[in-house]
Order: structure tokens, then sequence, then C-alpha cells
């Protein structure tokens, strides 16, 4: 019978169990493919954050796509324009001389022929007291011409004196009827040139601007730098227009009478009702543009000259539901080309992304969206060629 030893329960202490062996490197090479696996897309998103982060962003100006409606949809064609008006004179002096009296000021209302402002004439009043002076002594000499004559033509009737005498008198009486006459032009000439120095309203009108001060020099073309040519301007408010220009390409949905609809840039909830007055028969080469003046069916004191405007050139016979569909529209600016088609690039966060989009009708400085965008979309105005989608972009305030 044999006996356990206790040298052989060591020895079985000591042996290797390769099963357990085998199965823990079997566990770690598991997460190290597991690692190398995960390696390169962390470090592929690791790079592109970096690569986002160390980009310089590009600085754009943005604008929001918006809904019209009313008339503003239902317009044919938008334009752009200013207020002007048709009757306007910067009102000068035929004369030279400084500015005495000054009657006007902005904004007052003068009649034709008033007096607006007066040169010193100090100088052409004695030149015209001197040509009155000068027609009496005229008129005297002339009156001892008559009378000498006279004389003479008595005397040659009784052979008391010669012809050659009677003929000197006759001279003598027909040169101080010239004289006269002269002394009478002297006068005119002189009395113009005090009228010229009295600068008068031409037309009934509103002062616009007061272009010299009393004390100033006004000459009638203004040569010297520190002289005033026009005293002050004055515009007829009754004929106030909007000139707009219209696009070549869209200048064939403009006609005459058409009703329009004018809204001022200082006053968008006004609206004030107009209609085509005239098309312009001549283009401009450089803007490829055609002026239009549209008048006003109904005005009041608001409208003031040079004051922006936008037109609304209406349809001649609007749909019953024209007012009720509003229409998307986005800045004319902010659509590009790309690859032969209409696109914007919309703002997301940091980021543009490239987007289609049809276009629609051109409404002055916007242009309608049909599909593509929806309303408070924000895009970029006028995008650089080379922007593309994933761009960084930085607004300017």
């Amino acid at each position: 019978m044999n006996e356990s030893r206790p040298e052989n329960v060591d020895l079985a202490a000591l042996k290797i169990d390769r099963k357990q062996k085998s199965d823990a490197p079997s566990r770690g090479r598991k997460w190290l493919h597991l690692l190398w696996l995960l390696a390169p897309v962390v470090v592929y998103f690791g790079y592109q954050t970096t690569i986002k982060s160390i980009t310089p962003a590009t600085k754009v100006q943005t604008a929001r796509a918006q809904l019209l409606s009313g008339t503003d949809a239902a317009a044919e064609l938008v334009a752009t324009g200013y207020v002007v008006a048709q009757i306007k004179a910067a009102v000068a002096s035929k004369g030279t001389g400084r500015l005495e009296v000054l009657n006007v000021e902005e904004g007052d209302k003068v009649k034709a022929g008033d007096i607006l402002a007066i040169l010193d004439n100090s100088d052409i009043r004695a030149d015209l007291d001197y040509a009155k002076a000068g027609l009496l002594a005229a008129r005297a000499d002339s009156v001892e011409a008559s009378i000498n004559l006279n004389r003479q033509k008595g005397l040659i009737k009784a052979d008391a004196t010669t012809q050659d005498v009677v003929d000197v008198a006759t001279a003598g009486f027909d040169r101080a009827v010239a004289n006269m006459q002269v002394r009478r032009a002297s006068i005119r000439s002189a009395e113009v040139a005090l009228e010229n120095t009295i600068i008068r309203a031409p037309f009934d009108g509103t002062v616009l601007t007061k272009n010299a001060d009393v004390g100033e020099m006004v000459t009638p073309f203004a040569s010297a730098s520190s002289s005033k040519g026009a005293v002050v301007t004055i515009a007829d408010m009754s004929s106030l227009e909007v000139e707009a220009d219209v696009s070549e390409s869209n200048i064939d949905k403009v006609k005459f009478g058409q009703p329009c609809e004018i809204v001022l840039d200082a006053y968008p909830g006004v609206k004030y009702q107009g209609y085509v007055k005239k098309i312009v028969p001549t283009a401009d080469r450089s803007r490829a543009t055609v002026l239009t003046k549209i008048g006003f069916k109904n005005i009041d004191d608001k409208v003031l000259p040079e004051m922006s405007a936008r037109v609304n050139f209406l349809p001649v016979a609007q749909k019953q539901n024209a007012e009720e569909k509003p229409t998307l529209v986005v800045a004319k600016g902010a659509i590009a080309t790309r690859d032969g088609g209409k696109v914007v690039f919309k703002v997301a966060g940091d980021y543009v992304r490239e987007t289609p989009i049809e276009a629609g009708r051109e409404l002055g400085q916007m242009t309608e969206i049909i599909t593509g965008l929806f309303s408070g979309d924000v895009v970029v105005v006028s995008p650089p060629g080379g922007m593309k989608t994933g761009d960084k972009v930085e607004l300017t305030k």
C-alpha cells in the first residue's frame, strides 16, 4: 500500500495549468485589437476638431429670408429711386456784389416775384442817378438846339442868314436829340443793372436750402473760391415725383399709366398711390437701366425731395387673391451661381451649407424664392467665389 509523501504534494501544487494560461492572453489580444480599431477614428475626429478650431473664419454679412404680403407680394416689379422735384431752381444773381439782404430761410414758402435777397448796389444807384442827370442836361441841350434851329429857319426866310448856318443848326438839333436817346439808354442800362442785384423768386415754391449768408460775395458763375453762385434753392412741392431706375430686362413690365404703390424709406408704414407718368426714351449704358417717373395720386407734407423710395409696379387688373398669398423673398446679393444652378449659403451656427434654390421674380433689391428656403433662414450676402459647405464664417457687425 502506497502512502502519500509530502514531496509529491508539493510537486502537484507547482504544476502549471495550461488551459488557464491560454485564456488570459486571448482576452488581452481582444482589447488590443479594439484599441487598434478605435485609434484611427479618434485620430480622425481629433484632426477634424483641431483643423476647425485653427481654421480662420470668413467674415460675412447675412440676410434673412422673409415673407412679403399684400401689394408687396402682388407687385409685378419693384424698383427703388428718389423723390425729385420736377420744378426746381438754384436761384442766383445776374450781378456781382456783396449780399446785403436775405429775406428767406429754409422752409419758407414764396410767391413768384417775391424778393428773396438784395446785393449791395450803392454804386449802381449812383450810376443811375448820373444817367438821369445826364438826361436832364441832354434835354436842355435839345431845347436850345430846337430854338436855334427855329431861329435860323426864320432868318433864312427873311434872307438874313445863309443856308450853311441853317444846316449847322439842323445838325446841332439832331445831335441833341440823339444825345437824349443815349441818356435814356444809359438810364435803362443802370435800371437793369440795379434789378440784377435784386434776386426774386421765379415761381411759387418752397425754399429748400440757403446757399449764401449776408456779407458773402455773390457772383453769377462763382469763379472765385470764396464767392457763392446760387443764393437759395427753391422747388415747387406740387411737382414732386419718384424717379426710379428699371432694369432693361424688366422694362417691358412697365406701362404708361400703370398703377403703382410708393413706399418711402422714412415712413415704411405709409403707402402712397401713384402711376407711371413717363418712361424716359433712353437707357443708361453704364447701368443698363431705364429712368421711369412715377407721379403721386395722393401726397402730403411728409414727402420731401431727395427721399429714397420703393416703387411697387402693380398689375393693371389684380386677382382677388393676389394680396392674400405671401411671397418668400431674400436679398438679391445672397444668390450665387454654382455649376449652372442658383444656390444660397445657409448659416448654421458658425458654418455654412450650400443650398440649391429656385428663384422667381426680382422685386427691387429682393428676389422671390420658389423652393429651397423657408422664412427666417439666415443666408450669406455676397458669398465669396470659393465658399463651400462646411466653411467657417464670422458675422460682421
